[in-house]
């Protein structure tokens, strides 16, 4: 029997209806700007889609022309809604939004043999910041196979060796999902946020920490990466709550990154 994890944040994160939910992402997408190269990854943000979808849509605009580049996602994000020791993936033979079902690469998480990854339903169950992503990627990518990670209470050290094993699979894109300061105010956001763009522009992984980032292991895994293979990175967008659709007086920093090599299309081989 097929199991599948059903959307639970539609109708509140992002349109419920397929149409609408379809029009939305099209139309945020719409003012991005493409890549020069097939972009390895992204760092986008995952609040609901009136917050933080427009900083999203300017990585996922990058990856429009590079969309038969890939055949596989490897989505991490944090856990919100359990506590989680380590990284979880799901068994589960694909994961459900109003736009259709995204298969598993069940035969890829199986290969993950580390002590800090496990696999929990659970994790998943509840969790927006890997399904709010979903949609964009069913948008701008043709077919493709998801892993899904939820990052708990691990190291980035750890979550960095688990990216480096899947780094040489053909075909694969890497997202990680985290928004940055959380309820501060807009002057003080704009400060912390800028100091943590600079960080990941410098690629450098010890200077985020969970106030600055609620997926900060997850980000500071993927620039220990980023390093290692030499990647580019650019900054795409840096905004806040206090600027697309909330007061100024407590917001939330969103932010947008693309991550390039210099071989295009070559990770297609």
């Amino acid at each position: 029997m097929t199991q599948v994890r059903e959307a639970a944040v539609a109708g509140l994160f992002y349109p419920a209806d397929a149409g609408e939910l379809s029009e939305t992402v099209r139309s945020l997408l719409s003012s991005g700007q493409p890549a020069g190269s097939a972009p390895r990854a992204l760092i986008v943000p995952h609040a609901g889609y009136v917050y933080s979808g427009a900083v999203a849509a300017t990585a996922y605009a990058t990856l429009i022309p590079f969309a038969d580049c890939y055949r596989r996602v490897v989505l991490l994000g944090p856990s919100h809604r359990v506590p989680l020791s380590g990284l979880a993936s799901s068994s589960a033979d694909a994961f459900r939004t109003p736009l259709g079902d995204v298969p598993l690469d069940q035969a890829l998480i199986a290969s993950l043999d580390f002590p800090c990854v496990t696999i929990s339903a659970e994790a998943h169950r509840l969790e927006h910041s890997l399904e709010v992503q979903l949609p964009f990627l069913q948008t701008v990518l043709n077919e493709f196979t998801l892993v899904p990670l939820v990052v708990g209470d691990t190291t980035p050290e750890n979550v960095a060796a688990v990216i480096d094993a899947l780094w040489n699979e053909a075909r694969t894109l890497f997202v990680v999902s985290s928004d940055l300061s959380h309820y501060l105010p807009y002057a003080n956001a704009r400060r912390r946020d800028k100091a943590t763009c600079s960080a990941i522009e410098q690629l450098d992984s010890g200077r985020i920490s969970h106030a600055d980032a609620c997926g900060a292991t997850a980000v500071a895994g993927l620039l220990i990466v980023a390093a290692h293979h030499n990647l580019a990175v650019r900054t795409l967008d840096l905004r806040n709550s206090g600027d697309t659709a909330g007061s100024k007086g407590q917001v939330v920093g969103y932010g947008s990154w693309v991550f390039e090599e210099d071989k295009s299309c070559e990770l297609a081989a």
